[in-house]
């Protein structure tokens, strides 16, 4: 520092009190001459002491704040003693980094308050705006709202386009926006936490902006704590106001400036709007792992020519997998890591495109006639009722169950002999396993992705052939824990811990090597096959998590909570953030289920009613009905997204027509008493049974259109839709668990039980 210590105003005592007290501790500190004359204000003259002597002074006695303090207020101080005036700081240019300062502290504060933080913004842009064009700062101004603009056009487009005309000072008095904006303050309605937040901001940063934000905020604004708790765009009251088509609380109706009607866009009801984009379409397949598939694909073709009519597998897969540089509608790869491809991923890809191609297809409609689905079920016997989950391996060939008595056991579904890896194991013949470690009930079990393997080793050379059925299963259960197993050599590989509480719920990704679980703690976490932590933690649930499941391209999952909340949320694994909220189930929501296409999501609950929703405009379709009360435990859609199939605990599988409008409403009696026996396809009348301590169970009409009617007993009358395709009752058997297969037959299991009256 080269500056020079000055002599202060003496305009007040204190001052020259001050003043007098350091040329005293200067003289004694010998940083002075002893004879130096004092003044007829009794301070010596120190017109020509350094900066350095007074800093080095301070240090000395140990006043280090003091010395901070001095060592910044002559930061600012010319050779004269007068204030240096800076033109960053104090030139037109403060209010574009005020600004982007404001603008990254909000998108970086808690979600809990970024976005009440956020209604700021707006109002601090069109003012620092108009004060560089009153203060004829033409050119920062012009850079200012460039530079700015793109983030109010959404919300504010004829407010920005206005703002844009007013390029000189004579605009300002002219223009009807400018002059409703200077005349009038702009009220922003704050929860007094947020204000407190705000306020230390401003303190915390006043060199980085806070003291042109504070003048912006002071002259031209007004900021209402208010009591209520802070706007969050998915929280449980903004939820239960819309739901209800409730209007602005009147705090937030007085928001911005009276009689403009502007907004700053995150108002108790703006942040609503489920208008998030969304990237719906399929995720892109590798470049080397399209390679490999596509070479292969051309072997196979060159082996075994296809029939006439029929497609060759390198069409259908071009079809299924078209090149596209960059498309709009679907993620990138980049945005979620995955391990390399292996040699076992070429041959399931290989065999996915076979069955796609030789699968049966559904048409739809032809007629007014619903296509026909063949459905096959397992049924287990002596469980005792003690089966609390079920999953059927992808390759038809396995299914597990979860139990109450905290163990889990899995079949070979043809009866044949379960293969072990292990040495000592090598001679056992047995077609079940049991897999103990739970220390409660089993909730929820998975198995990984696996294909019915090909005729031929596409390696034939370079070692065995890739196997291709399922190798892990995961499980989770009341004991807040989540296990993988290992189905060759039959014991637990790894346990991922960090719910608290129960976990109700876990569903693998569709690419695998990443799922999701929801548990009681009210959150969902995405886990990675190789980290025993979770990699997401999406929090916004009021209460416990019942449901979840994926979106086909894996960078969506859907979560459904019970009790009071009954919402059902989407969450971008990418980022954690939640992109839809849906309301309208008014009973627990028990199983969620995405299309094959990405676009619609089915949600079912235990009042028998599955719901149909538009992903992107977050709108329900329509509901479909037929279903008795217990709950709906499964549902799987068909390849073509246009059959949806679901399980429940009227002990019936229906089919239903995703396409179909809802309209012709018929309803049937709901009957107690005999066995009914039905013909689904032709639309013959179908009885249920009733549990004992339970609600009576639904009947319904095998038909599309149709009623049934008779029973032993008068019962309750049920609704059921026509988009109803057809009906299966079993005999006692509540249906856990069904599923389209890749080539679109249905398969569904359940346990028999006897007490079943």
């Amino acid at each position: 520092m080269t500056n020079t210590l000055r002599s202060p105003p003496l305009s007040t005592p204190q001052n020259a009190t001050r003043y007098a007290a350091l040329s005293d501790a200067l003289s004694d500190a010998a940083l002075l001459p002893a004879d130096r004359p004092r003044s007829t204000h009794g301070y010596y003259d120190i017109g020509e002491l350094t900066d350095e002597k007074v800093t080095d002074y301070l240090l000395k006695r140990g006043y280090t704040h003091t010395e901070a303090v001095f060592r910044k207020e002559v930061q600012n101080v010319d050779p004269s003693g007068r204030p240096l005036k800076n033109n960053d700081e104090m030139g037109p240019k403060k209010y574009m980094r005020s600004f982007t300062h404001l603008e990254k502290w909000v998108e970086n504060s808690l979600d809990l308050y970024k976005f009440e933080l956020g209604k700021i913004l707006w109002p601090i842009f069109v003012y620092s705006y108009l004060e560089l064009v009153e203060g004829n700062d033409l050119g920062e101004a012009k850079e200012f709202i460039d530079t700015l603009h793109e983030r109010f056009v959404n919300v504010h487009r004829d407010e920005v386009n206005s703002l844009k005309l007013v390029t000189l000072p004579a605009h300002v008095k002219e223009n009807a926006l400018a002059k409703l904006y200077l005349e009038n303050k702009y009220n922003i309605p704050l929860n007094k936490f947020v204000v407190g937040t705000l306020m230390t901001f401003l303190e915390k940063d006043e060199e980085q902006g806070g003291a042109c934000l504070r003048f912006l905020l002071n002259n031209y604004c007004k900021i209402d704590a208010v009591s209520r708790g802070p706007i969050e765009p998915f929280s449980f009251e903004a939820i239960y106001r819309r739901a209800r088509n409730m209007d602005l609380d009147d705090v937030d109706a007085q928001e911005g400036i009276p009689g403009a009607g502007t907004k700053t866009g995150v108002s108790n009801r703006d942040i609503l709007n489920n208008k998030a984009a969304l990237k719906l379409g399929p995720l892109p397949m590798d470049i080397e792992l399209r390679t490999d598939v596509l070479a292969e694909l051309e072997d196979e073709d060159r082996i075994n020519p296809p029939r006439d009519g029929t497609s060759t597998l390198v069409d259908e897969f071009n079809q299924l997998q078209p090149i596209k540089k960059e498309s709009a509608d679907s993620p990138q790869r980049t945005d979620i890591p995955y391990p390399p491809s292996r040699a076992r991923d070429v041959v399931m890809e290989v065999q996915k495109v076979r069955e796609n191609r030789d699968r049966f297809r559904i048409e739809g409609r032809t007629g007014g006639v619903g296509p026909s689905v063949s459905v096959c079920m397992f049924t287990l016997h002596n469980t005792l009722g003690n089966v609390s989950a079920m999953d059927f391996s992808k390759d038809q060939e396995l299914v597990a169950v979860g139990t109450t008595d905290s163990y889990i056991r899995v079949w070979s579904m043809d009866g044949k002999p379960l293969t072990s890896t292990l040495r000592t194991e090598k001679d056992l013949k047995v077609n079940n396993r049991k897999l103990i470690g739970h220390s409660g009930p089993v909730y929820s079990v998975a198995f990984s992705d696996a294909i019915a393997n090909l005729d031929r080793n596409i390696y034939e050379g370079e070692g065995p052939k890739p196997e291709t059925n399922s190798k892990l299963l995961i499980s989770c259960s009341a004991d807040g824990q989540i296990r993988l197993w290992s189905l060759e050599v039959w014991s637990c590989l790894c346990i991922y811990r960090g719910h608290d509480g129960p976990v109700m719920s876990l569903q693998w990704g569709p690419h695998g090597h990443y799922f999701a679980s929801g548990g009681w703690d009210k959150t969902i976490r995405i886990w990675s096959q190789d980290h025993a932590s979770a990699q997401r933690l999406l929090v916004g649930h009021d209460t416990c998590i019942s449901t979840l499941t994926w979106h086909p391209n894996g960078a969506y999952v859907f979560s459904a909570s019970d009790e009071s909340d009954k919402s059902i949320r989407m969450w971008s694994v990418n980022d954690g953030k939640c992109v839809r909220v849906l309301t309208g189930h008014a009973e627990y929501i028990s199983c969620l289920e995405c299309s094959p296409n990405g676009k619609i999501l089915a949600s079912a609950d235990i009042g028998g009613n599955i719901f149909l929703w538009d992903i992107e405009k977050a709108v329900r379709i329509k509901r479909c009905r037929g279903h008795g009360r217990g709950g709906i435990w499964s549902m799987s859609f068909s390849v073509e997204s246009n059959v949806l199939v679901s399980g429940g605990h009227d002990n019936t599988v229906r089919v239903w027509d995703v396409e179909m409008p809802p309209e012709g409403v018929k309803a049937t009696a709901q009957t107690d008493g005999a066995d009914g026996a039905a013909n689904a396809a032709n639309g013959g009348v179908e009885s249920s049974n009733k549990t004992s301590g339970s609600n009576q169970q639904g009947t319904g009409s095998g038909g599309a259109g149709t009623s049934g009617s008779t029973g032993k007993k008068k019962g309750k009358e049920v609704t059921i839709t026509p988009d109803q395709i057809s009906a299966f009752p079993t005999k006692r058997t509540p249906v856990k668990k069904v599923v389209f297969t890749r080539m679109n037959l249905v398969i569904a299991g359940g346990c028999y039980e006897p007490e079943l009256k």
